[in-house]
């Protein structure tokens, strides 16, 4: 019988140790998770606010997405005085040297781009991740330009893009993703703001008023 009580009382010991164990890791992951999605979001939100003109309202609560090449694409409009002064393309492309890259495409009315933020890679140290904007001019060749009459294209497949020295694949893909961003704007931002006249770039004034 002593036995058996011993036995009884391991189990239930193993149990509530269990038990505990796993609630503990539940809790650190509910918290764990929690402090992720806000740098996520602050991440997102700080992209916004970097790729646009200075707005008054919360492009983040008024989101809307559009499903494109199997994925999900996020558009955030920014008005001012409640005018529209941009819009903020959260974009992607699968084709980077390392995988994925996430970028914050930043669109003026006129379809120019004003600028653009990455918001995720894993690209190569030193080479890649010449992307982002802190490490290489690499992005500054987008800004200003109207993807109308720019091909988003690196040189080597005869766009106008010059490729990052020895890193032609992270370069295609960003010109991927900012494309992906320019087709989504031009053929959803677009519709609801007036009639996109695809030779000058421009939305029609008549449509506006």
């Amino acid at each position: 019988m002593a036995k058996e009580s011993s036995f009884k009382n391991m189990t239930l010991t193993l149990l509530v140790i269990t038990m505990v164990s796993s609630a503990v890791l539940a809790g650190a992951y509910r918290l764990t998770e929690d402090a992720i999605n806000k740098v996520k979001i602050k991440k997102v939100n700080d992209g916004i606010a970097n790729v646009l003109p200075e707005f008054d309202n919360d492009p983040s609560s008024e989101v809307s997405s559009k499903f494109i090449d199997g994925d999900s694409v996020w558009i955030y409009n920014a008005t001012k005085d409640g005018e529209f002064v941009g819009s903020a393309i959260q974009t992607f492309t699968n084709n980077g040297f390392a995988g994925r890259i996430s970028l914050m495409v930043g669109f003026l009315p006129d379809g120019s781009i004003n600028n653009i933020e990455v918001i995720s890679h894993n690209e190569t140290p030193g080479l890649g991740d010449k992307i982002e904007p802190k490490k290489g001019t690499f992005s500054l060749q987008f800004k200003g330009k109207n993807p109308e009459t720019m091909k988003l294209t690196v040189k080597k497949d005869g766009g106008d893009i010059d490729a990052i020295t020895a890193s032609t694949i992270s370069s295609r893909a960003f010109c991927d993703a900012v494309s992906r961003a320019y087709t989504v704007f031009r053929e959803d931002v677009m519709k609801t703001l007036g009639e996109w006249d695809g030779a000058s770039g421009a939305t029609s004034k008549a449509s506006q008023n």
